[in-house]
């Protein structure tokens, strides 16, 4: 019996995702072994979970992933804890299509209770209805207590304690309205500037936690069994260390699905490198360039040309490399920053991309090539600009409800490219991925 616990809410802000760090840091304070989820495809929230917990943070995507997986995961990484928590995504029942994807799916696959998040400002009793509504709405999702967020007072509370006895929802705390506990956003989501003082934030939101959330009763009503039918997973991982692979991981490039990474340290020798610092890739078999911020670093970037020629003459002498989104677009001719300025990058592709006038583009893509279907997500906030001779796309592009999409997968040479960040660490799913290594894709 350990406690799990998948923290949901009744609407995206609803403030889980503060809550989720503050207990993530709380429970590190008290020497607890926390393993940390997250519902969906983020992989900014999985970086502050990281940070909170001390421990990497794990996709669990109803989308990306087959059940078999998201099992084999959860058990995996939370088999040596003492608490997992997951924290979930937008509304607790919120999918791609209706329930699919959603925090929802998540909890009653692997039967995790449900502590619910609420927005309590402007309101007070009415709260009985909400979450008498989310409690019953669907039976396969147990529901075993609620936290509120942005509570005026102690008065206030005591509305919202009277609102949980009559919903019959365990009341187990709130956070108090304030100011200083609001994480600073960025476009493509909550911010990871290196200014922002993350460790100060953390231990505030933790300490908030501690003085007004019953936390010792959390992990009490959260305690269970993993369902039988999940059981420890064997590692049979084989490293052919003669297999070189080099990640790009920096300020610039830094949105990766922990399994992935773990998938690539399976598969050879892993070297990550920095194309904002170093002068050269390393000596690779295979070169992984992920999304990220390279808006935010533009000068930087263009400035480092031997880093860009690096890149340019391991392509262009048939080196293997993946490029997703921020990293797709370092691939182009130039980069056209918020401030109008056009700066050069590595010209591999016949092409460029702006961030001005950004427009975001979002969802779960299936992708059609060589009767392979690709996973992923795409998260953006730039465009490529329009070219005479545009590149074609060598894949088809489907949403989560298969409606055709313009998303692009491109290839040249060994190299393939796209907004899409793929996800290949599900073994049942990623005969693509292993068939691109190999050089049969």
């Amino acid at each position: 019996m350990k406690s799990h616990l998948l923290i949901g809410a009744t609407s995206s802000g609803s403030g889980k995702t503060t809550f989720t760090l503050g207990l993530l840091r709380a429970l590190k304070n008290r020497s607890l072994q926390v393993q940390p989820y997250k519902c969906g495809p983020d992989y900014i929230d999985t970086q502050h979970h990281k940070m909170a917990a001390g421990c990497p943070s794990v996709n669990l995507d109803g989308f990306m992933m087959s059940d078999g997986h998201i099992k084999e995961l959860y058990t995996r990484y939370s088999f040596h804890a003492d608490v997992a928590v997951t924290e979930g995504v937008m509304g607790l029942f919120d999918g791609s299509d209706r329930m699919k994807g959603s925090s929802a799916e998540i909890a009653h696959l692997l039967d995790i209770p449900v502590i619910l998040i609420v927005n309590a400002k402007s309101t007070a009793y009415s709260a009985a209805a909400i979450l008498y509504g989310f409690k019953h709405f669907y039976k396969g999702v147990r529901i075993v207590g609620v936290i509120f967020n942005m509570v005026a007072s102690e008065g206030h509370y005591e509305y919202l304690k009277h609102a949980c006895e009559d919903a019959g929802v365990e009341a187990l705390g709130y956070l108090p309205k304030q100011s200083d506990v609001e994480i600073p956003s960025r476009h493509l989501g909550l911010t990871l500037d290196d200014n922002f003082c993350f460790e100060t934030f953390a231990d505030r939101i933790a300490n908030l936690v501690e003085d007004f959330v019953d936390i010792d009763r959390l992990l009490e009503i959260t305690a269970c069994s993993i369902p039988s039918e999940i059981t420890q997973a064997k590692d049979t991982s084989c490293t052919n260390k003669n297999f070189r692979i080099a990640i790009a991981k920096d300020a610039a490039f830094n949105f990766m699905y922990e399994e992935n990474l773990r998938f690539l340290h399976r598969m050879g020798t892993v070297t990550y490198f920095s194309p904002l610092k170093e002068t050269a890739i390393p000596k690779a078999d295979f070169v992984y360039l992920p999304g990220g911020y390279p808006e935010l670093y533009l000068g930087q970037l263009s400035d480092n040309r031997s880093m860009l020629e690096s890149v340019k003459q391991y392509v262009e002498a048939g080196g293997k490399l993946l490029a997703e989104c921020g990293g797709m677009m370092y691939l182009g001719n130039e980069i056209t920053g918020t401030d109008g300025k056009p700066y050069p990058m590595a010209g591999i592709l016949n092409q460029s991309a702006t961030m001005e006038n950004m427009k975001l583009t979002l969802g779960y893509r299936t992708l059609i090539y060589d009767n392979y279907e690709l996973k992923g997500h795409e998260f953006h906030y730039s465009r490529i600009l329009p070219q005479k001779n545009p590149i074609p796309s060598i894949a088809k592009a489907y949403t989560a409800k298969g409606r055709k999409i313009d998303t692009p997968l491109y290839s040249y040479k060994n190299m393939l490219a796209g907004y899409t960040h793929l996800y290949w660490g599900d073994p049942s799913l990623n005969n693509w991925f292993i068939n691109f290594l190999k050089n049969k894709l």
